[in-house]
Parts: C-alpha cells; sequence; structure tokens
C-alpha cells in the first residue's frame, strides 16, 4: 500500500507547473544579455570539462532565478541539488551538502542573503579551494580539520543583493541581473503556456494577460491559469481579450497589473498621508504588512512604473499615481516650515 507521506499523489499543478518552466536556454525568453553570456561561459567549462564559476542571480522575485539555475545544470548535464539560506543554520548541514556534490554538480542556494554568518565562513574556502575548514570538539580537545571536495559550482539567488556580504558577493565569478520583461516577452510566455496547458487562447488574449502581468512570468503563468478556471466554468470555447479582460476584472487585477492591494498602497498615501511624504514604518503599520514584504513585492514594480518614488523623507505619491486612481492633480507640497514660528524659510 502507497504511503501518502513519503509517496503522494501528483497533482495536475504539480505536473502543470514543471513543464510551463522552459528546459533550455533556446526555450528561456527573455533576458537576452544573461542568456547569451550564460550560454559562452557553459560552453567553455563544458568544452574544458571543469566547473563552471560560481553564479549569482539577483533581481525582484519571479523573474525566473530558479529555472535559470536549473537550465545551468542541465546544459552542463550534471546533477542539480538546490537548498535555502534560512534553512542551512549550522556548518554541519552545509558541509554535509557539500561532501555528497560529485564533479562539477551545481548547487543552488535560492535566498543566499539569509545565510548564517557562521555558514557563510564555511562557504568561502569552498568556493575558492575546494576545501572545508571544520572545527571538531569544544575547549582544549578541539581540533581543525580540512575535508577536500568535489570541484563544484554555487548558484545563489536573491531578491535583495545589497544585503549580501561583500566577501561572499566577491567570490561568485558570474553576476547576472534579472530585469522585468518586455510586453512582447511575456506574450510569448503567455502563448506558449497556454499551448502547454492545451487550452485555446487567441493573440488579443495573450496580449490582455501579458499587460496585466508586472513584467513578471511568475505572475503571467498564475493569471493563465486563473483565466482558463473562468474559461472552462463558462464554457467558452476560445479565449479572447474580451474573456480575459472579465476574467482578471474578477481577480480585481486592472490594466496596469495592479492589484487590490496595490492600489490600498496607494490609495492609503494619497487620502491619509497628503501623497506623501511618509515613512515605511508607517505605511506597513497601517496596511498590517511586513516592512519586507512591501519593500520586496509591492514597490519594485510601483517604482518602474514611476507611480510612486523613494525620497530621504519617505514615499511620494507620482503624478502618474493620481491618474490610474482617478483623484485628479496631485496636491501642492506645502513648504517646508522653520523650526521656530515666525521663521521663515531661506
Amino acid at each position: 500500500m502507497k504511503n501518502p507521506l513519503t509517496q503522494p499523489e501528483r497533482h495536475e499543478d504539480d505536473t502543470l507547473e514543471s513543464s510551463l518552466r522552459p528546459r533550455r536556454l533556446a526555450d528561456f525568453v527573455g533576458q537576452q544579455q544573461a542568456r547569451e553570456n550564460l550560454s559562452i561561459f557553459i560552453e567553455a567549462a563544458r568544452d574544458r570539462g571543469e566547473a563552471l564559476a560560481h553564479v549569482l542571480f539577483y533581481g525582484p522575485p519571479g523573474l525566473g532565478k530558479t529555472t535559470l539555475a536549473q537550465i545551468v545544470a542541465r546544459e552542463l548535464g550534471v546533477n542539480f541539488r538546490s537548498t535555502s539560506g534560512p534553512v542551512l543554520a549550522k556548518a554541519g548541514d552545509l558541509a554535509a551538502i557539500l561532501t555528497n556534490l560529485e564533479p562539477r554538480d551545481v548547487l543552488f542556494i535560492d535566498e543566499i542573503h539569509r545565510l548564517n554568518p557562521a555558514v557563510e565562513e564555511i562557504l568561502y574556502p569552498a568556493m575558492e579551494d575546494y576545501e572545508l575548514d571544520l572545527v571538531i570538539g569544544e575547549g582544549p580537545a578541539a581540533r581543525s580539520v580540512k575535508i577536500s571536495l568535489s570541484p563544484f559550482t554555487l548558484v545563489g539567488a536573491t531578491t535583495r543583493s545589497g544585503l549580501i556580504t561583500t566577501p561572499l558577493r566577491d567570490r561568485f565569478g558570474i553576476p547576472v541581473r534579472l530585469n522585468f520583461y518586455t510586453p512582447d516577452e511575456l506574450l510569448s510566455i503567455v502563448e506558449r503556456g497556454a499551448r502547454v496547458l492545451g487550452f485555446a487562447l487567441t493573440r488579443d488574449g495573450a496580449r490582455e494577460i501579458a499587460a496585466r502581468s508586472r513584467g513578471t512570468p511568475r505572475i503571467a503563468g498564475r493569471l493563465l491559469k486563473r483565466v482558463r478556471d473562468f474559461a472552462a466554468v463558462q464554457k467558452a470555447a476560445t479565449v479572447d481579450a474580451k474573456t480575459a479582460d472579465a476574467a482578471l476584472n474578477r481577480l480585481e487585477v486592472d490594466g496596469k497589473g495592479l492589484d487590490a492591494f496595490d492600489r490600498r498602497y496607494l490609495t492609503l498615501i494619497a487620502e491619509n498621508y497628503s501623497g506623501g511624504p511618509v515613512g515605511i514604518e508607517t505605511i506597513a503599520a497601517a496596511l498590517g504588512e511586513a516592512r519586507d514584504a512591501i519593500e520586496e513585492i509591492v514597490e519594485p514594480y510601483l517604482l518602474q512604473q514611476g507611480f510612486v518614488q523613494r525620497t530621504p523623507r519617505g514615499r511620494v505619491l507620482a503624478g502618474a499615481a493620481y491618474g490610474h486612481l482617478g483623484l485628479g492633480t496631485p496636491p501642492a507640497q506645502p513648504l517646508q516650515t522653520g523650526l521656530f514660528s515666525g521663521e521663515e524659510e531661506g
């Protein structure tokens, strides 16, 4: 009898998720310069029979960092091992993973900026010299042990490259910045996703989904699946722009790709704080969300679209945000008053 804990049933979404991810660099859409450079580095390492230099992918969430890491391993023809920074709590955890790697294997560490400092120190000699320097025992009985490792490739991914320590960042030979995708690139991704999912989607319908995907393939895939659900219930043979628009409106995703939470963020600053400036801690408390979630998930796209500005005094709404919310022209910012009454601004 199959144990559901150790041998779970494979659900439809599991298969779809893996099939929606491209498996080769040639199938990967977008990030043209990064793809071209990676293909050269991979081919050179493969021809020499060496491990690829360590790679760091950084950029906003959902742009394909994990997918690219898997593609790198597949193109090199080696094993792929993955973990994440918060999981590696002790140096022994990392040592166990590294000593089990085969030559030229790829080790992927997601959220590498959240590594424990003690674990990070172990990583330095492993990346440079393929050696582990471990201290075994405590007190007078403690001794240092060196363990040789097989040459491997470390692929790190982070959404907060500024939080990576300089010594760690300098040890990555191939830093790759991932940018938001263009509407045409997202159009290709949505059309391919529709073919994989097996439903009829017109070009106008795909363009409607792509335009509301916030420049992110992960969001494009999520919206595509939900549009498919609405179309299936409505018995729509073909999903056109009108059907896609109706489905996305029910999901509260507007024409610019902003969802209900994005509009809450903008409306809060506009109506409660006269357009700003207002501090991020105040915004987080008012919305009941963590500061990191707002800075990493909500703000990058709003900043890119010119809806909000980050200033030393806090967040300020731009004119485009007022137009999008239908609030008219932004209010005039009052002059900053002096510290004492009657003092004029110089």
